[in-house]
């Protein structure tokens, strides 16, 4: 039960205001109807707290694509055990450790029993269910078939975690390797070169040319290193602004798969998913045209995003999949060629989880191929840096030591 504070009327003009119990604010409107309450204001509880009485902060109760995966995999074992929808919830509910979720799952419990269905009360939160999720619920409610959805659920939302951490994983290693050097640069420009420079110009000797450009680095940084870090903090709000525009999503999106090596991962990885959610969407009853609408969303890339619409379109209109995918050089001919076989023999489920799963191995690989040459790249770059550094700064110093 949850309960709420509200600020109401009575017929004659009388104001009322306190605290009311129900499940859900439906139940709780009806509640205050029934007293014959004019409802000038109601929400929870909570929410009418001052400042001051609220968690402000929550550190780690965030809900991770890993949490709603253990939480299928879990409903799924539940319905296959014949335990009541409601009973299985409140388990879950008692069970897990992010508040975020524990209140999800306990107002979900809650609507249900006010008398929702289990997809109404999971569209309430779309921080927890996707319009994917709630779909695909949807489906196992209407086939009756709602633990092999859940069962189908978690092992999509597995095979889209590992994909994902895979491809993530890859790239931390030389981002957090490049970062590191570039602030040990940057100190040793600030700190160490002009101590040095300083020995230098009062020893009177010729300093060579390298030496000098990295004494005027060294300067420059001293001077406008602030503004610099200023420019660039400036720089990357501007990009994330424009990422969030029609035009600029398109254009970032046109660049991830331009982008040499890696571009083309991304392209396996999109294929990927696209194929992975229509194979999961199509075996869990839903349409063909609702899969497209629903894989276009959760693709994660403007460019395919705009593709997956249009080809829905077509296929609205009587095209093939097959033949609306076809005009786009984006799509690999061989998931044209695939997709048109399915649709030739009736297998299209088939063929989409066997696409799914050779992408996904094809981005695995290569991954980890990637992985095994970035190591080596980044020992040379590394190298070939400190190198500079050190010949600019100690040649010079040997050069003084040799002439004394």
């Amino acid at each position: 039960m949850a309960i709420f504070q509200y600020n109401a009327r009575t017929i004659s003009g009388e104001a009322k205001s306190g605290q009311v119990e129900a499940p859900n604010m439906e139940l709780a409107i009806s509640a205050l109807q029934r007293r014959s309450l004019v409802i000038l204001s109601l929400v929870p509880a909570e929410d009418s707290l001052p400042w001051y009485k609220k968690e402000i902060f929550s550190f780690g109760s965030g809900i991770k694509l890993r949490d709603v995966v253990i939480l299928s995999r879990q409903m799924a074992t539940l319905f296959e055990a014949r335990v009541p929808v409601v009973d299985s919830l409140k388990v879950l509910s008692n069970e897990t450790m992010k508040p975020k979720l524990k209140k999800a799952l306990t107002e979900i419990s809650q609507d249900i029993q006010g008398g929702l269905s289990i997809t109404q009360a999971m569209s309430r939160h779309p921080e927890v269910f996707s319009d994917f999720y709630v779909n695909m619920v949807r489906s196992g409610e209407e086939s009756g078939k709602l633990e092999e959805i859940f069962s189908y659920l978690a092992d999509y939302l597995d095979r889209s975690y590992e994909l994902v951490s895979k491809a993530r994983n890859a790239l931390i290693y030389p981002i957090f390797v490049f970062i590191v050097f570039i602030a040990v640069m940057a100190l040793v420009m600030v700190f160490i070169i002009p101590q040095v420079s300083k020995i230098l110009i009062e020893s009177g000797a010729e300093i060579p040319i390298y030496t000098r450009i990295i004494m005027s680095l060294s300067d420059f940084l001293r001077s406008y290193g602030i503004v610099l870090l200023m420019l660039i903090v400036l720089g990357g709000l501007f990009l994330w602004r424009y990422s969030k525009t029609e035009k600029g999503s398109m254009a970032i999106a046109r660049l991830t798969l331009e982008t040499p090596v890696m571009g083309e991962i991304f392209r396996k990885f999109y294929v990927a998913r696209i194929t992975d959610n229509l194979e999961t969407l199509i075996v869990g009853g839903v349409t063909v045209l609702r899969a497209l609408e629903l894989s276009s969303k959760v693709v994660g890339n403007a460019l395919f995003k705009q593709m997956i619409e249009e080809a829905g379109d077509a296929v609205r209109g009587g095209v093939p999949i097959s033949e609306a995918f076809g005009r786009y050089k984006d799509m690999p001919l061989l998931v044209v060629q695939m997709i048109k076989i399915g649709e030739e023999t009736g297998k299209l489920d088939f063929m989409l989880k066997t696409l799914a799963r050779f992408y996904r191995k094809e981005v695995e690989n290569t991954v980890d191929n990637l992985v095994g040459l970035i190591e080596p790249v980044m020992i040379i770059f590394l190298g070939i840096g400190v190198a500079i550094l050190v010949v600019s700064v100690l040649m010079p110093i040997y050069n003084i030591s040799a002439v004394l």
